[in-house]
């Protein structure tokens, strides 16, 4: 992690269904920050956070299971997590699907409640497009039967009706993607 007291800290929340490119372009936009950050004429970097959905289900939330209240109090969990560390001065790049509407504006009003910048990016891919990629192998246990309640398939995912940033990860490649969320942050003065 790189540190500056220059830069406030921010939640960029990267939401979408399962394998759309979350944890990808989070990724991808985390090592755009960190090289920002390096070099004789580099700018003043804060610190960067990737909290991925899929290893805090492990960790944060492994006790949680899948049914509505437990995918709510995941998202709660993560939500408090990335305004805990942009409190500090850290951007919180934040990839979790996060399917209810409900749960993620309880994120965004909580962020502005106590002045932290929060940004929703809507990575959006068709679930036939999702089941192809398969990133994780759900799609496929789904079909099998051996997995019910996947998000997007048999379970609600609410899309984001007006996101900072809305991602076609179907016709966009990556750095496309990754360059958009840094003209995001360009905008909001946020790098």
């Amino acid at each position: 992690m790189i540190s500056s007291d220059r830069l406030g800290g921010a939640t960029v929340w990267f939401t979408g269904l399962p394998s759309a490119g979350k944890s990808t372009i989070a990724a991808a936009v985390a090592d755009r920050l960190l090289e920002a950050g390096q070099g004789r004429h580099a700018r003043p970097v804060r610190q960067v956070l990737v909290l991925d959905g899929d290893e805090l289900r492990r960790t944060v939330s492994a006790g949680l299971g899948f049914g509505r209240p437990d995918r709510e109090e995941n998202v709660r969990r993560i939500g408090r997590l990335a305004e805990a560390a942009a409190r500090k001065g850290a951007m919180a790049l934040v990839p979790v699907i996060a399917p209810y509407a409900d749960g993620r504006a309880r994120i965004r009003r909580r962020h502005a409640e106590v002045g932290i910048p929060f940004l929703e990016v809507y990575v959006a891919a068709p679930v036939e497009v999702c089941a192809r990629r398969d990133v994780k192998g759900l799609y496929a246990r789904q079909a099998r039967g051996e997995l019910s309640g996947l998000t997007g398939v048999d379970d609600p995912y609410e899309a984001p009706t007006a996101p900072e940033l809305r991602i076609d990860t179907e016709h966009e490649p990556i750095a496309a993607s990754v360059a958009a969320v840094w003209q995001l942050l360009i905008s909001r003065g946020l790098v």
